[in-house]
């Protein structure tokens, strides 16, 4: 009988511990981050290989827009800068920045992303530098998704591939 009660008593505090640590757990989506002090603006993230640095402005010829339009120009040869459409995602909007010399990659800038938050700030500090140069890399959108920015790297995707089809590559 002693063993029965003793064998009541340990499965009761087992599932009250789960039931506490269930209910304790906090997801990204809260708007208070562990890691307080950060800054709440992050520099647009960009990777260049010769060409011009981005700052987040369009060249002349190429203009910034929503999703459902289209920016930028193409480009057969020369140099030109083109910039993807709006990719909106449940975080915050997401936006890619080419330039292309004769028909090369030379530089990729994320110009608009989700950073509301620490945890954005946190999850697109590591991710965004991942994204722009397996971009460099493979001079196009055939690249892996970032674990843990599954989000983020979807947006991304769906940016480039605009500005990849406006460059005409």
């Amino acid at each position: 009988m002693v063993s029965a009660v003793k064998k009541i008593v340990l499965w009761l505090m087992s599932t009250l511990t789960a039931l506490v640590l269930l209910f304790g757990y906090h997801t990204s989506t809260s708007s208070q981050a562990a890691a307080g002090g950060q800054s709440s603006a992050l520099a647009p993230v960009s990777s260049g290989t010769g060409g011009t640095s981005s700052s987040g402005t369009s060249s002349s010829g190429t203009s910034s827009s929503g999703s459902s339009g289209s920016s930028g120009t193409t480009a057969t040869s020369g140099s030109s800068t083109v910039t993807g459409d709006v990719a909106q995602t449940r975080w915050g909007p997401v936006q890619v920045q080419l330039t292309v010399v004769n028909s090369k990659l030379t530089n990729v800038s994320v110009v608009e992303y989700p950073n509301d938050n620490p945890r954005d700030q946190e999850i697109n500090a590591q991710a965004l530098p991942i994204l722009v140069q397996e971009t460099m890399s493979a001079q196009g959108a055939n690249i892996d998704m970032v674990t843990g920015a599954t989000v983020t790297s979807d947006g991304y995707l769906k940016s480039l591939q605009s500005a990849l089809d406006q460059a005409g590559l």
